[in-house]
Formats: structure tokens, C-alpha cells, sequence
């Protein structure tokens, strides 16, 4: 692959894995919400393979497409397939959030702008294409908790929880150029047992209350 290519193929991967936690703000419909998180999904496999036809397939480049595939499998079509598994009910839009669309926009593009700031000194130390789209990484990081804290949803905000892992992982591969394989198994099978949790929980949150509002929830008494 030339370094051209290279530098193309990973601006689109990044570009489409920062546009689909964009739009998780934009987009209020839960089903959408799971489908922009399966696309980021496919977004960060892309992102890894990229890297690991780069690395060449003599190597390390060999793994780096190994856990490309892996994460396209976990995070593309396991992990949505259980959180559409979870929209049931009445529970298929996000009500209000604490934040409107408009303003959490402009908020996205602010932890934008952050981001690039913060990471100006690391991308200073080694100003390769992979290095230099780091602060995509993290503002996905950023947008991940700004969804936690606003959405009023539980599913909501397990996607808010799962956009933040995203993020974090994507940080690790291009700061480093990959991560073993055993830790990234090990992090993936945990993200995937949290999930497997907050769906046993979300479920049984509706069945008792009738939703999964977390502002309803607050406002039950004895």
C-alpha cells in the first residue's frame, strides 16, 4: 500500500468513525441510534485493518488484521444485535434530553476543538497519519461521557458507555500501532459481559417500572 493510500483510507475510517458519534446526538430514535453505533463499529474494524495492511502481513500486520476482524464480529453485529435486542415497548424514542440537538452540536464541535488542543503535544512528539488523527479518537472519548450525562435513557446511555470505549480503543491503536491480542480479547469479552448486564438489568427495570426514563425512575417513592 502506498502512503498515499494509507493516508486516505485511514482519513475515511476516521472520518466515518467520528460522523457516527455525531449523529448519535442528532438522532433521537433508539433503533437509529444502535444502527450509527454498528457503523462506527465497522468504522474502527476498518481503521485497525487499515493499519495492519500498512504494518505489512509478514507480522504484526498479520494481527492487526486479526483483531480488525474481531471487532468488526463484536462491536458491528454482536453488540448492536443485543442493544436492538433491548428496544421493546414504548421504549423506541429518547425522550428530551437534558441537552437539545442543537445545542449538543455545538457542544460536539467544542470537545472537538478541545481535543485537537490537548492533543497537539503528542501529536508534536510524532506526527505520523496515525498520530496525527488521535484527537478523532478522543473526541469520540468526549462525545461518549457528554451522551452519559445527557441522555435520559438507559439505552441511550449504554451507548453513551460504549462510544467511550470505542474511542479509547481507537486511541490505543493509534497511539501504538496495536495492542496485544490477549488484552484486547480481554477488554472486548468485558465490554461485551457489561453489556450482557445492562441488558438483563434494562429489562427488568421495564418490566417493574414500565420504562426505562431514567428521570421517571428518580421520582418513584416507597
Amino acid at each position: 500500500m502506498s502512503d498515499v493510500t494509507y493516508v486516505r483510507l485511514l482519513d475515511l475510517a476516521c472520518g466515518a468513525f467520528l460522523l457516527a458519534a455525531v449523529l448519535v446526538l442528532w438522532r433521537r430514535d433508539l433503533a437509529a441510534i444502535v444502527r450509527l453505533f454498528a457503523i462506527q463499529g465497522a468504522a474502527l474494524a476498518a481503521l485497525v485493518a487499515v493499519l495492519g495492511v500498512h504494518e505489512g502481513l509478514d507480522g504484526h500486520g498479520a494481527e492487526l488484521l486479526a483483531l480488525g476482524a474481531g471487532l468488526a464480529v463484536l462491536r458491528a453485529v454482536v453488540l448492536p444485535r443485543l442493544l436492538r435486542r433491548a428496544i421493546v415497548g414504548g421504549d423506541v424514542r429518547e425522550t428530551e434530553p437534558l441537552v437539545n440537538v442543537a445545542a449538543s452540536l455545538v457542544v460536539a464541535a467544542g470537545l472537538a476543538l478541545l481535543s485537537y488542543a490537548v492533543t497537539r503535544p503528542v501529536v508534536a512528539l510524532e506526527p505520523s497519519p496515525a498520530v496525527r488523527a488521535v484527537p478523532v479518537a478522543l473526541t469520540v472519548v468526549l462525545i461518549g461521557f457528554f451522551v452519559l450525562v445527557t441522555r435520559r435513557r438507559a439505552l441511550s446511555q449504554v451507548v453513551g458507555f460504549l462510544l467511550v470505549d470505542n474511542g479509547i480503543t481507537a486511541v490505543a491503536f493509534l497511539t501504538t500501532s496495536g495492542v496485544p491480542l490477549i488484552v484486547e480479547l480481554g477488554v472486548s469479552l468485558d465490554v461485551l459481559l457489561a453489556v450482557l448486564v445492562l441488558q438483563v438489568l434494562t429489562a427488568r427495570m421495564r418490566a417493574a417500572f414500565g420504562g426505562t426514563d431514567l428521570d421517571d425512575l428518580r421520582e418513584l417513592r416507597d
